[in-house]
């Protein structure tokens, strides 16, 4: 009776929860710009000047830069990654104004602050003061004067070095460019010792709210430049997910009647197992915060081959083993011992391939690579662990017995 409760239990409370909770799992699911139309950008990092280095360091503070820059906009999930030694690839989904972002990322790559100090005859704003990562991050603000008129409070990093600066160039200009192009060119009128200033000038609200956003971007540390992008459309990433979802679902349909006209009791079990192996999978992707795209579904659909195949292995083992005249109780045990070992060192040899294909790919590589693991691992937990343990109990109740619970016919079994 103990062992009926357990497995009835068991079917029951799982079945309830994946029940009532996957209509809210799905809508959490965060879908790539493949499925949900987006676009994507892949630049490469050069350096901002002479004899400066693309190190790793860089790389990651200029992704970090980016990511603060999407993020600032409003955009949807926006995906920074480094790829490589001086590569960055930006995926933005459900964007309605592609040409926004793109002037948004790439036009403040170098916000400096110039003066004329040392310049020839004839040049203008020839030296380099101060750069966009030298203020403190988001410390710009938009105040008023006393006449109410907009101007700009700033504050940076290093005070000596402001302090230095003010009063060096007291009286003169400190231009504010944006790469080459002027935003404005305020007179210092105070040398500055606390590490604050406020640019002033005839701004209007507009204009002075540009200025702070800028400043407040700050610098990009390394110069990006675009070497390939890609656009979805909405419409056409909601198709590829409709019919992705649609073969999925007949071919799942397919595969799970397949199980239980050849296998009967077990093909029964290896279908609940697998239902609760997709389960698990789209909790796991809801909790870990992951992005589904077509190269994670496809390794999505490939992981429940190999599940499908697990359960084919063990149970043609055991068919064997049946048709050999041992008992069903024997047939099971010996059965399930013989393939496993088979299935593991698949399983092992398909997640260390996939390994060495997150370790060295890029982009979608790398998502396919981790679903894969993803879908192995929880694959052994259910589709070999799991689906035994309730193969076992019914055994023991003494519900799956006979050879024909097991797709087995009698004229095929033979004496020993």
């Amino acid at each position: 009776m103990k062992r009926i409760i357990s497995f009835v239990g068991t079917v029951l409370v799982i079945t309830i929860l994946m029940a009532v909770t996957t209509p809210g799992l799905l809508k959490e699911v965060r879908l790539g710009l493949d499925l949900k139309g987006g676009f994507e950008i892949l630049y490469e990092a050069e350096p901002l000047m002479e004899g400066q280095q693309v190190t790793k360091e860089a790389l990651q503070e200029t992704a970090k830069s980016l990511q603060k820059r999407a993020d600032a906009m409003g955009t949807s999930e926006p995906e920074v990654t480094p790829e490589g030694t001086n590569r960055i690839r930006l995926k933005v989904a459900g964007v309605t104004d592609e040409a926004e972002v793109r002037k948004t990322m790439k036009e403040p790559a170098n916000l400096t602050f110039r003066s004329n100090d040392g310049c020839k005859e004839g040049e203008e704003f020839c030296k380099i003061e101060l750069r966009g990562d030298d203020f403190v991050e988001n410390g710009a603000s938009v105040a008023y004067d006393t006449l109410n008129q907009p101007m700009i409070d700033i504050k940076v990093k290093d005070k000596g070095k402001f302090a230095e600066i003010t009063e060096r160039l007291l009286g003169q200009e400190l231009a504010i460019f944006m790469d080459d192009q002027l935003l404005s060119a305020p007179t210092v009128r105070a040398v500055l010792t606390d590490g604050t200033a406020q640019i002033t000038g005839n701004y209007s609200l507009d204009e002075a709210k540009q200025i702070r956003d800028t400043i407040n971007l700050g610098a990009l540390p390394l110069k990006l430049v675009e070497k390939y992008s890609q656009s979805v459309g909405a419409t056409l990433g909601m198709q590829s997910l409709t019919k992705t979802l649609q073969a999925g679902l007949i071919a799942s349909a397919a595969i799970l009647l397949f199980m239980i006209i050849r296998y009967r009791v077990p093909g029964l079990l290896a279908s609940f197992a697998l239902i609760l192996h997709t389960w698990l999978l789209i909790l796991i992707f809801v909790w870990a915060d992951f992005t589904l795209t077509l190269p994670g579904i496809a390794a999505f659909i490939l992981g429940i081959g190999m599940a499908v195949d697990a359960n084919i292995i063990t149970y043609e083992r055991i068919r064997e083993e049946i048709k050999t005249g041992k008992s069903v109780p024997s047939a099971v045990k010996s059965g399930g011992k013989s393939s496993l070992r088979a299935i593991m060192d698949s399983n092992l040899t398909t997640i260390l391939v996939a390994a060495v294909m997150f370790g060295f790919g890029t982009g979608a590589v790398k998502g396919f690579a981790l679903v894969l693991i993803l879908e192995i691992i929880v694959s052994i937990a259910t589709n070999v662990y799991f689906s035994r343990f309730l193969l076992n109990l019914l055994v023991n109740i003494g519900w799956a017995r006979k050879p024909s619970h097991y797709g087995v016919k009698e004229r095929d079994i033979r004496e020993l």
